[in-house]
């Protein structure tokens, strides 16, 4: 299961990128700025936003160590931020001044990889900031690019459909034909899925592209056999040209985000689809895991950044439900609501539920009322907390088959508002996600101009309206 937890809605233009640390989240955007997060509770750092990029900035990433944070831009130049302060370490011109569309630390940080529109790859050393290699892509942009694990072999993709294989010497040591539209995102998995016969390791490598296909590859890099690829399959899901894909850190999911505003989670060993995540309203242009801990961040031109908290739990003992869009809810057995409770972090009552004969249809039916009068929670504080669970799965439920009407969507969180409040810009906004907003900011989330109060005024009309739409929904 995965769990929107926090939305940041910083930007002021499409975000292009976001990467993670072991401690902060970066996001990069239109609008020529960089802005880290503390993954500790999301707040922006003080240094943050970055600021000196002239033009848009179109991707980020950190260090393995995570104090080095790179940042590419159209302006020509591939910039270093010290990620402890804010101060600018560097600015790495590209050759010819070319947009730079990439940027990849090695596994070891003693490289630097750009890539830029003009199809120009360039290899920086980290030790000296200096230009140590350079090549060029043939017929295209150069726009993706990943590290094999050991750091001594890269692959780069272009906008020409090419996937092309690098050893760390600048020598092109092979050429494949992936996507016949132009390749948009690769990535390689750090953790090795098969042994060949002679004991050498494959790793997983996807790419994807504007043919709405993410295709995934076996790779084997060797120095002294130079390398081998081997396609494996393709993962359909996706209506629209797909811009993002990425690996968790364990290599069992990928993620991947399309201009059909979607995210796709996948399984990696079998291809199976696990979650499809729909909150964002413009073209998904990236997405990726947090190294050490169950965390994704999307980003998408509707100019916010999603963060979500996936469920990597065991099954409990009665678990039968892999995936809750499978089954309808009002069909799901007790031993359903028994998953669904331990995937909430509610398994403390799946005695108490089965006891009582809880099944989907009971389940969507529960109230506040019958949660202490009839489930005898005396906790109003646990009873609150499974109510909350109970209008998340109706307003799924909802959400999956009807559009839900824009005017009761919260402009932070883009889901429906449950507690609307109307702040001093005039706009209406879910009372927690706004109380968020105004306590580490002063500006309006809709205009980004001061508010002149932060008073919040219940919205009683638009609550009512919320919930005669909701029953119109449920019949």
């Amino acid at each position: 299961m995965a769990t929107l937890i926090h939305t940041l809605a910083d930007h002021s233009d499409d975000v292009n990128y976001c990467a993670f640390s072991s401690s902060c989240l970066a996001t990069c955007s239109l609008d020529k700025t960089i802005r880290v997060y503390s993954l500790s509770d999301f707040t922006e750092l003080p240094y943050s936003p970055l600021r000196g990029h002239t033009y848009a900035v179109h991707c980020c990433c950190f260090s393995p160590s995570g104090r080095v944070l790179a940042s590419c831009s159209t302006d020509g130049t591939t910039a270093l931020w010290d990620a402890r302060d804010g101060r600018r370490l560097a600015v790495l011109g590209q050759p010819g001044a070319s947009p730079v569309r990439v940027c990849r630390f090695s596994p070891e940080a003693t490289s630097l990889l750009s890539g830029a529109a003009d199809g120009s790859v360039v290899l920086w050393n980290m030790q000296s900031l200096k230009l140590y290699r350079s090549g060029n892509v043939k017929g295209g942009s150069l726009v993706a690019c990943a590290f094999s694990p050991n750091g001594n072999f890269f692959v780069t993709g272009s906008s020409s459909g090419d996937l092309t294989i690098w050893d760390d010497k600048m020598r092109c040591l092979y050429n494949e034909k992936a996507h016949d539209l132009g390749v948009t995102c690769c990535d390689i998995s750090s953790h090795p899925v098969s042994d060949s016969e002679n004991g050498f390791k494959y790793f997983q490598m996807a790419s994807c592209g504007q043919d709405n296909q993410i295709k995934l590859w076996l790779i084997l890099f060797a120095d002294f056999l130079g390398v081998e690829l081997k396609y494996k399959c393709t993962l359909n899901g996706h209506s629209a040209p797909v811009l993002a894909c990425a690996f968790s850190c364990d290599g069992q999911m990928i993620a991947s985000g399309s201009v059909d505003k979607c995210v796709i989670i996948y399984e990696t060993s079998t291809g199976n689809t696990l979650h499809t995540l729909s909150q964002h309203t413009r073209y998904v242009t990236t997405c990726a895991f947090a190294p050490h801990s169950p965390l994704l961040a999307t980003g998408s031109m509707d100019k916010t950044v999603h963060v979500w908290r996936l469920d990597l739990r065991q099954p409990c003992a009665g678990d039968t439900v892999e995936n809750e869009s499978k089954v309808a809810v009002e069909d799901w057995s007790e031993d359903d609501v028994s998953a669904w409770l331990c995937a909430q972090d509610l398994a403390d009552f799946v005695g108490l539920f089965k006891r009582n004969n809880i099944d989907g249809k009971e389940l969507l039916n529960l109230t506040k009322e019958s949660l202490a009068n009839e489930l005898k929670i005396e906790s109003l504080g646990q009873r609150s907390k499974v109510l909350q669970k109970i209008e998340e799965l109706r307003t799924t439920m909802i959400s999956v088959s009807v559009p839900v009407p824009d005017e009761f969507l919260c402009p932070i969180t883009r889901e429906l508002m449950n507690d609307p409040v109307i702040a001093t810009d005039g706009y209406s906004y879910e009372r927690e996600a706004m109380e968020n907003w105004i306590s580490t900011r002063r500006s309006s989330p809709m205009t980004n101009l001061p508010l002149h109060s932060l008073m919040l005024t219940p919205n009683r009309t638009l609550k009512m309206a919320i919930s005669r739409w909701l029953e119109t929904q449920r019949k």
